[in-house]
């Protein structure tokens, strides 16, 4: 269920441990949240409870459980934290308190949850928004050319072989206009 790489160091008294969510397999692994002891950033719990209520709804107590089983012991966030964020992430209708007790992510909580990953949510695109975010990315290539030329010029098979596929899909339209 979580990843087995959770790396810890020590720095003197402190132990810096790292722990995180898998952005691209969708799952926790031990890696990225940092903490000092029994210091961590809010904003990483955050992302922990999300990601566990991703999986499945869970109440408080397990989600602390959870979070524990996943470090392996070396960090249980507190209840004065969990409970706090619980109330904070239903007011803001990331998740929603089920009448069993339980929590349970919503469409917004799992559009939060890509966004924390830096993974935006995207709506299927038109032709036309795919054309405009295409030139986009052809002036972004037009300007690295002007500052540094040498980058595009290690990429010029890949640009020939664009160049040649959108030529014969013009030409296919021309066929088809005719």
């Amino acid at each position: 269920m979580f990843g087995n790489s959770y790396e810890c160091h020590e720095e003197g008294h402190h132990k810096h441990c790292h722990l995180d969510y898998n952005c691209h397999s969708g799952r926790l692994h031990k890696h990225g949240i940092k903490h000092h002891g029994h210091h961590h950033k809010r904003g990483n719990l955050r992302t922990w409870v999300l990601s566990i209520l991703q999986q499945a709804p869970r109440n408080g107590y397990e989600i602390i459980n959870q979070i524990e089983f996943a470090s392996e012991g070396e960090w249980r966030p507190s209840p004065g934290s969990v409970y706090p964020l619980l109330a904070e992430l239903c007011k803001e209708g990331s998740i929603r308190k089920r009448e069993d007790g339980r929590y349970e992510i919503t469409e917004k909580g799992r559009k939060e949850l890509e966004w924390l990953c830096g993974m935006p949510t995207r709506q299927r695109q038109s032709l036309d928004e795919i054309l405009t975010e295409m030139s986009g990315y052809l002036s972004y290539l037009e300007d690295l050319k002007r500052v540094d030329p040498s980058k595009i010029a290690s990429s010029i098979d890949k640009l020939r072989s664009f160049k040649d596929r959108l030529a014969a899909l013009i030409e296919v339209e021309e066929n088809v206009s005719e």
